[in-house]
């Protein structure tokens, strides 16, 4: 018998809801969320405009979406699949018959993050005389290494960047290197700026030390090959490069298919094995996993293996082109404009800029492209480096460089008129001298409600401008913008009754 009185909670209905109703529910819900499309997010997501892609996607994904990855034997299509992709992959960064590299293996896994977090383990777990293993980074590095320090329980030692070229001294990178160092990284480019790192200096001197070397190209991966077709002066990174032993590239970033997919690679099996798990010593199934997670969803990697027949060599080497003219003009566009000074020649898809002297406060002008439909991604301070503001360039973005230039040059108007954010004495006092042990859940509260985060009564827990909380952000040392972020978040993630 039905209970007429239950109360419903969250997602979860009394009775159940018709299924376009709950679909009206899903449109509403996104209608608040930053465009996927259109080319005026340059930051999270990858869009190619290629009419027609995301549907044959979903339906790939659909067709998929209940095969489970933990048993190859049951099945077999996921399999074959994840082996195209990895074939692709390896063809594109340098490896395969015929070359340097005939022998690269590799998994799919759901990110990037993952991605580093297992060739993190593969380097840890193949040395296990090593009581107190350490993984040796540039500060560009991404963050992801760190997790994977974390997660782990690795050492990460850290090599500062240049402020002039935003790249690791390879000298430097080299004397880093311990007897307990058990991989060294490098980024094809990295993230923040879009540089590659002098990897074949760096993996030579791993060689050298008789240690694993991986290029975290999960950001560039599936570019840099296409660009380096094109005529870009692109510098060795990939299985050419005789010291890499292990290579991320992100199949949901330029392979433009859908979260989340990612691939890592080895340049042997050898170097692979320690990346699995595998435990017999109970009841159940012998379980036996190349990649973190046990049962993985066939959707994303039918999806991807759909998007890569479909778009094909020469449609990413297409795409790759339509890019590098938009990245040449949004660089244009800010070369342009007073006040603003590119962080480095753009030599990816990136382009990243900073304010010169007297230029204005780059939080504010943030916000002032927010309020204009251009949603960039703010960086700040770190070691000498300045705050910038990142922009991922896709193919997409093209049919609106020529918009771009006039709305930057009217947003850099609007932002030197506002002037500076400027913190009230008492927070920035608060977070010069705070320290993450001094945080109690009352004193980030109060700060939130400060700074107009996690109220819900009007159904928006973020700020309409995050210029004040990106400086407060900025002021604060890192370790203690860790613990607010995290804190912001968790007032942020609570469940709904």
């Amino acid at each position: 018998m039905i209970d007429e009185n239950r109360v419903e909670a969250g997602a979860l209905s009394a009775t159940g809801v018709p299924a376009e109703r709950v679909l009206e529910e899903v449109r509403e819900l996104r209608a608040s969320d930053a465009p996927t499309h259109g080319g005026r997010l340059f930051a999270y997501v990858y869009d190619p405009a290629v009419p027609g892609l995301d549907e044959l996607a979903a339906a790939a994904h659909r067709e998929s979406a209940h095969v489970n990855g933990l048993d190859p034997t049951a099945f077999p299509s996921l399999l074959a699949m994840e082996n195209a992709l990895v074939g692709a992959a390896g063809r594109v960064l340098g490896a395969g018959p015929g070359t340097t590299a005939p022998d690269v293996v590799g998994s799919v896994t759901s990110g990037g993050t993952e991605s580093l977090i297992l060739a993190v383990k593969a380097a840890r777990d193949a040395h296990p005389e090593i009581a107190a293993p350490r993984i040796l980074v540039p500060s560009s590095a991404h963050a992801a290494f760190a997790k994977a320090a974390h997660y782990l329980r690795v050492a990460l030692d850290v090599v500062p960047v240049s402020p002039d070229t935003l790249r690791p001294d390879p000298a430097a990178m080299a004397a880093a290197i311990r007897p307990e160092t058990v991989l060294v990284a490098c980024s094809a480019p990295s993230y923040a700026h879009g540089v590659v790192d002098p990897v074949a200096e760096i993996a030579a001197a791993a060689a050298e030390a008789g240690v694993r070397c991986h290029v975290d190209a999960c950001f560039g991966g599936w570019t840099l090959p296409y660009l380096r077709r094109l005529g870009e002066p692109v510098p060795p990174f990939d299985f050419a490069v005789a010291g890499v032993t292990s290579i991320s590239v992100d199949l949901h970033k330029y392979a433009y298919a859908p979260k989340g997919v990612s691939v890592l690679l080895h340049r042997d099996a050898a170097l692979r094995a320690p990346q699995y798990f595998a435990y017999a010593d109970w009841p159940g199934y012998t379980m036996i996993n190349p990649v973190i997670a046990s049962t993985r969803s066939g959707g994303p990697i039918a999806a991807a293996y759909a998007t890569l027949r479909h778009l094909g060599d020469d449609g990413y080497l297409r795409l790759a082109a339509v890019t590098r003219d938009a990245v040449a003009g949004l660089a244009d566009a800010v070369r342009a404009v007073d006040g603003l000074r590119l962080m480095a020649e753009p030599e990816s898809t990136v382009v990243c800029f900073t304010a010169t002297d007297g230029g204005p406060d780059l939080f504010v002008l943030v916000d002032e492209l927010t309020a204009r439909g251009w949603h960039t991604q703010p960086q700040l301070s770190y070691a000498g480096l300045p705050a910038s503001v990142h922009l991922t360039v896709t193919a997409a973005v093209a049919p609106r460089v020529a918009e771009f230039g006039p709305d930057l040059t009217e947003a850099v108007a609007a932002a030197t008129a506002a002037g500076p954010v400027r913190l009230p004495a008492e927070l920035a006092a608060l977070a010069g001298a705070l320290t993450p042990g001094d945080l109690t859940p009352e004193l980030v509260a109060g700060l939130a409600a400060g700074l107009g985060m996690g109220g819900e009564a009007d159904g928006a827990p973020l700020p309409e401008r995050m210029a004040v909380v990106n400086t407060l952000l900025d002021a604060a040392p890192p370790a203690l913008r860790e613990r607010l972020l995290v804190e912001f978040v968790g007032l942020l993630q609570r469940p709904t009754w």
